[in-house]
C-alpha cells in the first residue's frame, strides 16, 4: 500500500472529517438521552415535593408558580399541595449562591403557618464527608417542625439556633440562608411571575 504524503491539506481534511463524524455522534447521543434525562430529572423533583409537603391530591408540578425573592435576582418555584381544595402546604425550591462549592439547591416544606415540615437536598458540590453531610437526617431534623418566627435560621456562631456541620460551617450557612429565603419569599408573599 502505498503511503500518503503528509501535507498541510491533508492534515487539515483529516481534522475535519473526524471533527465531523465526532460532533454528528454527539448530537445523536444527546437527542437520544435527552428525553431520558429530563423524566429523571422531574421524577427526581416530584420524589422532593412529595417528600417535603406529604399527602395531597392535587398535581405540585401542574400547579406551580414563581415567586420573586427578597434579595435574590432570580425567583424561587413554589409547588401549592392541596388536599379536597385547602392548601396543606407549599414546597418551595430554594437555594443559596454562598456554598463552599457553589450553590445549594433545597425543596423546603412548608405547613400553612410558615412551619417547616421538611427539607429535601436536591443538588450541592459540597465537600464529601463534610459539607456533604447536610443530607443526613441527624442536620435535617433539627429543621423539622420549627417556625422561622421563633428558631434563628442561623448558625449558632453567628447567634443563630442551626447546629453547624463539624468542618463545614459554610455549607451550614448556605444551607440555612437557602431555607431563609424560601421562608422570606413565602412570608412577603413575594410577586407571583
Amino acid at each position: 500500500m502505498a503511503k500518503v504524503e503528509s501535507t498541510y491539506l491533508n492534515m487539515a481534511l483529516t481534522l475535519v472529517v473526524i471533527t465531523l463524524i465526532v460532533s454528528t455522534t454527539l448530537g445523536y447521543v444527546y437527542e437520544f438521552t435527552k428525553e431520558p434525562i429530563a423524566a429523571a430529572k422531574l421524577a427526581k423533583q416530584r420524589k422532593a415535593i412529595d417528600a417535603v409537603v406529604g399527602e395531597h391530591d392535587n398535581d405540585p408540578l401542574a400547579d406551580k408558580y414563581k415567586m420573586a425573592a427578597p434579595g435574590l435576582k432570580d425567583s424561587l418555584e413554589v409547588y401549592p399541595a392541596l388536599r379536597d381544595g385547602s392548601e396543606e402546604g407549599l414546597a418551595v425550591k430554594t437555594f443559596s449562591p454562598k456554598g463552599y462549592g457553589g450553590n445549594v439547591w433545597l425543596m423546603v416544606g412548608f405547613l400553612p403557618d410558615g412551619t417547616i415540615k421538611d427539607i429535601s437536598v436536591l443538588e450541592h458540590k459540597e465537600t464529601p464527608g463534610l459539607g456533604s453531610k447536610m443530607s443526613e437526617p441527624k442536620f435535617l431534623d433539627q429543621f423539622k417542625n420549627q417556625n422561622p418566627e421563633e428558631f434563628q435560621l442561623k448558625v449558632q456562631k453567628d447567634g443563630g439556633n442551626v447546629d453547624a456541620l463539624t468542618g463545614a460551617t459554610i455549607s451550614s450557612r448556605a444551607f440555612s440562608q437557602a431555607v431563609q429565603t424560601a421562608y422570606d419569599a413565602i412570608k412577603e408573599g413575594g410577586t407571583s411571575e
